[in-house]
């Protein structure tokens, strides 16, 4: 009879990587198993995302939980006056409470038009020079996964930034743009490639060859949210991890999962016209995020990008974490 194959009966040569960000450990798993008491699985790490640029866009639970936020400030009309750019003063409200919540890390999403382009990185620009004095926790910075924009956009914000955060993203049509700027701020990148692991290899490599230190990597495999792909991005996750288990240094980086963004934008998360048979819409929509979230960890994702703060103190509750 064939022996099944299991993390215990592999061979293992080197843990994941640990990477030490402002006093928060990502990484340095052992093994997959959450049940054994050594410390062999890190405690997950928990990031909150904010669309800082334009809030607008956020899904409806997270514009319902920052209500106290938003009471002092008409959205529209904010908007309206700024050009759908939002202004420094409700910015600190958002970051003020999301920094009361359960995260480990803010990650703020500079989700900027297309339009007059320059002007507006100047304004990210001048929008994050505003904030960092408000910002205690460790910070993550995002783009808008658009090419065009985020070779300009990412650099400039690097320029203006006054501590080590974490720069998401790069990929194989934008890292010779931007691995430079993460290498002179002495930043960590996230890689993200298209749920290939042939690829996330090589990415490692290349920006590597550029003087990227590979303990300053971390493997977006990218995703789908639940019942849009989660299944073949949950499997190239354990492939990645098995092969870092077995000794792929150049694929023992710790991985992190953007799974707020891809759960909170399926139709079922999005959209109240379903039977009841659905359940309640709200509810609804935080177990979409929950659930998707839950299953990356499982899959050995270290850091987890949410939107709701509700579902990191749920998922803290599950499976401990970092801070937690």
């Amino acid at each position: 009879m064939n022996e099944t194959l299991t993390t215990d009966n592999l061979k293992i040569n080197q843990p994941i990587r640990s990477i030490n960000f402002q006093g928060i450990t990502i990484g340095g798993d052992k093994s997959f198993n959450f049940l054994k008491e050594n410390g062999n699985k890190s405690k997950p790490v928990f990031a909150l995302q904010l669309n800082i640029s334009d809030f607008s866009v956020s899904s409806h639970i997270v514009k319902d939980y920052f209500e106290t936020s938003l009471r002092d400030f008409d959205l529209q009309k904010e908007q309206q006056k700024h050009a759908e750019a939002i202004s420094p003063s409700l910015a600190i409200n958002l970051i003020s409470q999301a920094q009361a919540t359960d995260c480990d890390i803010l990650a703020l999403k500079f989700n900027i038009s297309e339009e007059n382009l320059d002007a507006q990185i100047k304004e990210a620009q001048e929008l994050l020079k505003s904030l960092l004095p408000s910002i205690t926790k460790p910070l993550l910075i995002r783009g808008l996964n658009n090419k065009s924009t985020d070779i300009k956009l990412l650099p400039a914000l690097i320029e203006v930034l006054d501590r080590e955060a974490i720069i998401a993203f790069a990929d194989e049509n934008t890292y010779k743009q931007i691995v430079p700027s993460v290498v002179n701020g002495g930043h960590i990148l996230v890689i993200r490639t298209p749920i290939d692991i042939n690829l996330a290899k090589e990415m490692n490599i290349l920006t590597s060859d550029m003087g990227l230190s590979l303990d300053k990597i971390l493997i977006d495999t990218d995703m789908g949210g639940l019942g849009y792909g989660l299944e073949y991005g949950y499997s190239i996750m354990e492939r990645i991890k098995l092969a870092a288990f077995e000794g792929d240094s150049m694929l023992n980086m710790p991985l992190v999962a953007f799974a707020g963004e891809e759960a909170l934008k399926v139709k079922e998360a999005k959209s109240d016209t379903y039977s009841k048979s659905f359940g309640d819409f709200k509810t609804r929509s935080i177990m979409f995020e929950i659930t998707t979230a839950a299953a990356v960890v499982t899959a050995g994702a270290n850091l987890i990008v949410l939107e709701h703060p509700d579902s990191i103190k749920t998922l803290k509750n599950m499976f401990g974490g970092e801070n937690g």
